[in-house]
């Protein structure tokens, strides 16, 4: 008769096992945690994104409304990031309003912008830019619209 394997040669090894499971684990969900905290950040940028399509087809619904004054250069305004002083008039208060939207929705910043271009025959451009950084992109994102009135 063979005498039983000494309990003492095995002790620890379950252990170990279970240890290295364990390590496995937090490591698998180290991965997940990385893979979420990515996610949120394009869910974040395409948000943004989706904001800025709004906002370009808002101020083309006022473009629209005004068609006269637009084709006239009433809305022609450079890249600028400052909401322009309101005048009084339609043109000017919706310019203003415009970009105080797209400070408001897209962030304050040197890097949230807005552009109007309309020519004399009705093509006009929407050029809307923002900072898209925490997303792990490029410090800015462009948005363009060409359409005409």
């Amino acid at each position: 008769m063979r005498p039983h394997a000494s309990r003492k040669t095995q002790a620890g090894v379950g252990r170990l096992e279970i240890l290295i499971a364990v390590l496995i684990l937090s490591l698998g969900l180290l991965g997940m945690a990385g893979l979420q905290a990515r996610s949120l950040q394009q869910n974040q940028s395409s948000m943004m994104r989706s904001h800025a399509v709004a906002l370009g087809y808002s101020i083309l619904d006022g473009l629209r409304l005004d068609r006269d004054a637009a084709m006239a250069g009433a809305y022609n305004l450079g890249l600028t990031c400052a909401a322009p002083a309101a005048t009084g008039q339609l043109a000017g208060d919706t310019l203003n309003l415009w970009i105080s939207d797209l400070q408001r929705v897209l962030g304050q910043g040197a890097t949230t912008c807005g552009l109007i271009n309309c020519a004399a025959n009705g093509i006009c451009t929407i050029r809307i830019r923002w900072d898209d950084s925490r997303a792990g992109g490029s410090a800015t994102e462009e948005y363009e619209i060409r359409t005409r009135l």
